[in-house]
């Protein structure tokens, strides 16, 4: 690149305000002047003439009105694209600069709340000899979870589910693990006997993974392909209160082996039997083209 080439472009990113930048992509994202003008506390007019000015320096406007309401010209858009992906890119370095002033390195993770928290432990085992380490965990939902991942506020997302293709909110789902779901019940009830089938859970107690699991609709669907109707006790999410039901009640309960790990090995669970046919799988989440935590990358590339 010559000299000349340099200078042009040195003096074209000088006349970009990333401060106007930054009113710009604020309104934008909320589609009123006024609300964003009470949030930084300036006025509606002292708003409107900084993102002026950015258009002034743009060449081109890039807000129409539509109402009420502000919407974005073709040239707004292209802007508003890379304004997003500059000041995201702020906020994680914001947050990756605040762990390390702080001498930790942190790992942020989601995790739905229907997934073993058994398998999230194994899943971290490696980790927690890590004196410069600090955890974040918190379950929730998969579209909040998806959310805050995409926000920066999460390095991963563990899921029983892979999330679909969305070119809007580019994603990447890597399998970590399957395990085939077991029916699994107290050994002091159940001792010798075996389920070799679904027609054997006809009228049989059982508690089971909530509407929301990945696997339950297959579920009530391999009973339905041979006409078998378990007696259902409870729906549960939460792996964990499954497990608890599982140990107490004397029901039987659908989960994988994983959710019951301790009971099996101290016999006081059995698996009674296995539907291969169900298989929950366990994904990781990140956003592609993202800094990723070292701890978190070793992780991954170990499954």
């Amino acid at each position: 690149m010559n000299e000349n080439n340099q200078k042009t472009e040195h003096s074209a990113l000088s006349r970009l305000n990333f401060h106007h930048l930054h009113y710009f992509w604020r309104v934008a994202k909320v589609g009123h002047l006024s609300k964003v003008a009470a949030e930084i506390h300036v006025s509606q007019s002292a708003l409107s003439a900084q993102i002026r000015q950015l258009e002034d320096r743009i060449g081109e406007p890039l807000f129409c009105r539509e109402g009420r309401r502000l919407e974005l010209t073709d040239t707004g858009k292209l802007v508003y694209g890379y304004a997003e992906r500059i000041f995201d890119l702020g906020t994680e370095l914001i947050g990756r600069l605040n762990g390390q002033i702080e001498g930790q390195s942190k790992l942020r993770i989601g995790s739905v709340s229907t997934l073993s928290r058994n398998y999230q432990e194994n899943w971290l085992r490696p980790l927690l000899s890590d004196p410069d380490l600090m955890l974040t965990l918190e379950s929730g939902l998969l579209e909040g979870l998806l959310d805050r991942l995409v926000q920066h506020e999460l390095d991963v997302v563990l899921a029983n589910e892979a999330v679909p293709t969305n070119p809007d909110q580019p994603l990447h789902c890597r399998l970590l693990a399957s395990q085939v779901m077991s029916v699994v019940g107290s050994s002091e009830v159940w001792g010798k006997r075996n389920i070799k089938g679904p027609r054997d859970l006809h009228n049989v107690e059982i508690a089971l993974p909530g509407p929301r699991h990945a696997v339950r609709a297959q579920f009530d669907a391999l009973c339905a392909s041979v006409g078998a109707s378990p007696k259902v006790r409870a729906e549960v999410d939460d792996m964990a209160m499954l497990r608890l039901l599982t140990r107490d009640s004397g029901w039987l309960a659908l989960l994988p082996e994983v959710v019951v790990q301790d009971e099996l090995r101290n016999g006081q669970l059995k698996v009674v039997g296995e539907l291969k046919e169900l298989k929950e799988r366990f994904y990781a989440i990140t956003a592609p083209h993202r800094y990723q935590p070292q701890a978190l990358k070793a992780l991954i590339s170990t499954n």
